[in-house]
C-alpha cells in the first residue's frame, strides 16, 4: 500500500521510520488478510470461518485508526494541547477494544442461530489451506507491531499486534474445528467452535477495554511509582549525614500516551539557597526524567519543617 507523499507526511511525518512503517505495514497484512478470509469463508459457508473473517473486519479499522493515531501522538504539543497529543494512543486501543466487542457479539448471534437451523460447511480444503496461510501472516506481524510497540513505547502498535495475535489464535481454533470436520463429519462442531470464539473475543476486549480507559482517567502505574520513588528515597538524609533532601510529599504521575508527566514537592535544608536549591531540585527531575523515559518531571521547592504541613515527613512509602 502506497501513500501519496504529502498524506504520508501529515499522517507520519513526526513518527520514527521505524514505527511508521509498523503501522503502514499492520493496516496493509489486515486488508489482505481481510480478503483471504471472506474468501474462505465463501468457499467453504462456515460459521467458524465467518467469525474469523468478521473479526478481520475490526482489524482492518483498528489498523487504520491505529496508523492515524500513530502519527498523532508523535505531533509536537501546541497551545491547544499543551500536554501534546498521546492520549490518542489510548483512545486507538479502546476503539480497538470495542470493536473487537462487536464482533464477538455478532458472532455469537450468528453462531447461535446456526445452531438453532443446521450447520453448512462445504470445500473444506480450500479453507484450510487459506486459514493455514492467515495463521502464519497473522502470527508473524502481531509478533513484529508488539516488539515495535514494547521499543518505542507505543501503545496503539502493542494493542494491534495482541489483536493480531489474538486473531491468529481464533484462526488456529476454527482451523481445528474444518480438520475435526473433515475427519468425523461432525458439522456441528463449526457453530460450537464458532460460539467459543466469540465468548474469547468479548473476554479479550474486556480486558483491553478495562487497560486503556484506566489510562484514560490517569490510572497510576505501579512500576512507574516504584521507580521514581526510589531514586527520591535514595536523596533522602542517610542517618548523620547532611540531607540532599529532609523529604518529599504530593508527588503524581501519569501517562499521556508513550510521555510522563511527573510533579512533586521536594523539602530541602534550609542552609541552601534559592540557587543551589533550584539547582538540586533540577538535578533530580534530570534523574527521573532520565529513568522513566519520555517525560517531563516538575519539582516545587519548599524548606524543611515548612509549618503549612504541621510536621516533616522523613520518607514517603505511599502516595498521600
Amino acid at each position: 500500500m502506497r501513500l501519496g507523499r504529502e498524506t504520508y507526511n501529515s499522517l507520519l511525518g513526526h513518527v520514527p521510520q521505524l514505527e511508521a512503517r509498523a503501522a503502514l505495514i499492520s493496516l496493509t497484512v489486515s486488508v489482505v488478510l481481510l480478503i483471504i478470509k471472506f474468501s474462505a469463508y465463501w468457499l467453504t459457508h462456515s460459521a467458524a470461518v465467518l467469525s474469523d473473517a468478521l473479526e478481520s473486519i475490526a482489524n482492518v479499522v483498528a489498523a487504520g485508526f491505529a496508523l492515524y493515531s500513530v502519527g498523532l501522538a508523535h505531533a509536537p504539543a501546541d497551545p491547544e494541547h499543551p500536554y501534546g497529543h498521546g492520549k490518542i494512543e489510548f483512545i486507538s486501543a479502546a476503539f480497538e477494544s470495542g470493536l473487537i466487542l462487536l464482533a464477538g457479539l455478532f458472532i455469537a448471534g450468528h453462531a447461535i442461530a446456526d445452531l438453532f437451523r443446521g450447520p453448512t460447511v462445504q470445500r473444506v480444503d480450500v479453507g484450510l489451506v487459506l486459514l493455514v496461510v492467515a495463521t502464519v501472516v497473522n502470527a508473524g506481524v502481531g509478533v513484529y507491531l508488539i516488539l515495535i510497540g514494547r521499543r518505542n513505547t507505543s501503545y496503539t502498535l502493542q494493542a494491534s499486534g495482541r489483536h493480531l495475535l489474538a486473531d491468529a489464535l481464533t484462526t488456529v481454533v476454527v482451523l481445528g474445528a474444518l480438520i475435526i470436520i473433515k475427519l468425523t463429519g461432525f458439522l456441528w462442531t463449526d457453530p460450537i467452535m464458532a460460539l467459543l470464539i466469540a465468548v474469547y473475543l468479548m473476554y479479550l476486549s474486556s480486558g483491553l477495554l478495562r487497560r486503556s480507559l484506566g489510562q484514560l482517567m490517569d490510572e497510576q502505574d505501579i512500576a512507574d511509582d516504584l521507580l521514581i520513588r526510589g531514586i527520591l528515597d535514595s536523596h533522602l538524609a542517610p542517618d548523620g549525614k547532611p540531607p540532599q533532601i529532609c523529604s518529599y510529599h504530593k508527588l503524581r504521575h501519569r501517562h499521556s500516551g508513550r510521555y510522563h508527566w511527573i510533579d512533586m514537592h521536594l523539602m530541602i535544608p534550609p542552609s541552601h539557597d534559592i540557587t543551589s536549591a533550584h539547582n538540586l531540585a533540577s538535578a533530580i527531575e534530570y534523574e527521573v526524567e532520565q529513568a522513566i523515559g519520555p517525560g517531563n518531571a516538575t519539582a516545587h521547592v519548599e524548606p524543611c519543617g515548612d509549618v503549612k504541613h504541621g510536621h516533616v515527613k522523613t520518607r514517603m512509602s505511599k502516595p498521600e
